[in-house]
């Protein structure tokens, strides 16, 4: 028999044991790679951690529980967006706000399950850590309702400068105004970095200033003209409720004939020559109006508002009233809207006239505004400010008379038993007040105005017609 060489039976011994050895390795990682398996069955793989909370060992329920946990606060969050005076709030539970539990859970699970052998074994036995990040959510279109909700409150149009002259008067003009339009992107963003700073804020009141863009105009009022009309230097307003429909027509009327007119530097305006004849052939309608010590019918009534309202803006540009007269007895017209008596002008052609003069160094342009649904007049005056300041100082309004007893007249025009009442009642009483405009340290006018009104009977119509 042939024998064997020494060197040979190493060599099998070797192999076999290795073979052995292999076998008995696969073996060990076979066993503990089942009973890994089998511990992380239906759970997180070790070295798994979610903003850097480990949750190896925990269930999908366990881990989006937990999340779901860290959520109860922010639904006591609220956010109030805020501009000036604009102010919108919403609540995290209407927004839903909080981490997506779902979501953390099914990716903390799907760490070492994707499907590929070697991917998931290197995630379970050779990573270090696998860090994920929570996924903090919201519903966004909310916010966006809340944005574009709160933008159309505060955004403003510009406003180009409108001005056409045509036979010496002004026939259309609007001044030019920035405008102002919220900034949706930055407001958004604003959000975002509230939102992402919530968890670790000392405080669930959030205040998000919302960023607002200012939009200038192209052709801005002083280029629009060669009048040196820059802007508004003076503010006139009344209301006259309770006024007849022939009396609100002729209000309306006589502001429409006013409005546009130019008042060039160093010119008086005188309102009876400015608005021209008032009869019914000039459009004018019968109200009532004072004439001869009496309350009557008459064309042009409400006139006077028109006068009055004027004389209020030229007090408020500081300019020189160089012409004015009280009404013979109180209005009630001219002490609505919080004026006190005194602060008013009547007009009567051609004797009693209303007359302010532009000392300013550029053209002024009446602007008129009558709204009749409101029954309210308004004057504004365009110019250049040059810096004065007008104050109406020590107003008094003392002596007061009570009005006579009502007068009641007979009238055959009236069927009997209707009364008709054509005049009111008002008290008596001596009114001034002190009006000063400067200019740094300059007096340009220090004027006191009075008013001298008689008490006022009411005055009936007793119908005596059969």
């Amino acid at each position: 028999m042939k024998k064997v060489p020494r060197s040979t039976n190493k060599t099998y011994a070797l192999i076999k044991s290795t073979i052995v050895t292999c076998v008995v390795l696969l073996l060990s990682i076979g066993v503990y790679w089942l009973s890994f398996e089998k511990k992380y069955e239906n759970k997180v793989y070790p070295r798994v951690t979610v903003d850097g909370i480990p949750f190896g060992g925990n269930s999908k329920d366990e881990v989006s529980t937990y999340w779901k946990k860290q959520n109860i606060p922010f639904e006591k969050a609220t956010f109030e967006f805020r501009f000036d005076t604009y102010i919108a709030t919403v609540s995290g539970s209407t927004l839903d706000l909080g981490y997506d539990a779902t979501l953390s859970a099914t990716q903390a699970y799907a760490v070492g399950r994707s499907g590929h052998f070697f991917r998931d074994t290197i995630s379970k036995f050779f990573t270090t850590s696998t860090p994920l990040s929570a996924y903090f959510r919201w519903k966004s279109d909310i916010i966006e309702t809340t944005l574009d909700e709160l933008s159309a409150q505060i955004n403003i149009p510009v406003q180009d400068a409108l001005f056409q002259f045509e036979n010496n008067k002004v026939t259309a003009f609007k001044a030019s105004s920035n405008g102002r339009r919220v900034n949706k992107e930055n407001s958004l963003d604003n959000f975002n970095k509230a939102v992402k700073s919530l968890p670790h804020a000392p405080s669930l009141f959030i205040i998000i200033n919302i960023p607002v863009d200012t939009i200038y105009p192209k052709v801005t009022t002083d280029k629009a003209n060669s009048f040196g009309i820059k802007e508004r230097i003076g503010h006139g307003y009344s209301e006259f409720q309770g006024s007849i429909p022939g009396r609100i027509h002729n209000v309306a009327l006589a502001a429409a004939r006013i409005n546009g007119t130019l008042i060039p530097p160093g010119e008086t305006f005188s309102f009876n020559e400015t608005l021209g004849d008032i009869s019914a052939a000039t459009g004018y309608q019968s109200a009532y109006i004072i004439k001869e010590g009496r309350t009557v019918l008459g064309d042009g009534g409400g006139v006077c508002q028109v006068s009055t309202t004027m004389f209020r803006a030229a007090l408020n540009a500081g300019l020189p009233i160089k012409e004015r007269q009280a009404h013979a007895y109180r209005v009630h017209y001219y002490e609505e809207a919080g004026y006190k008596a005194g602060i008013d002008a009547t007009v009567f052609s051609p004797s009693v006239d209303l007359k302010i003069t532009n000392d300013t160094p550029a053209h002024i342009l009446i602007q008129t505004n009558t709204d009749i649904k409101n029954l309210s007049l308004t004057f504004e005056l365009y110019g250049t400010n040059d810096g004065r300041r007008a104050q109406i100082t020590e107003h008094v309004v003392g002596a007061q008379i009570a009005p006579p007893t009502a007068l009641f007249q007979d009238d055959p025009t009236l069927k009997t038993g209707v009364v008709k009442q054509v005049d009111w009642s008002a008290w008596g009483a001596k009114a001034s007040f002190r009006y000063t405009v400067t200019r740094g340290q300059e007096m340009l006018e220090d004027t006191t105005f009075t008013s001298n009104y008689r008490p006022w009977q009411a005055v009936y119509l007793r119908g005596t017609q059969l």
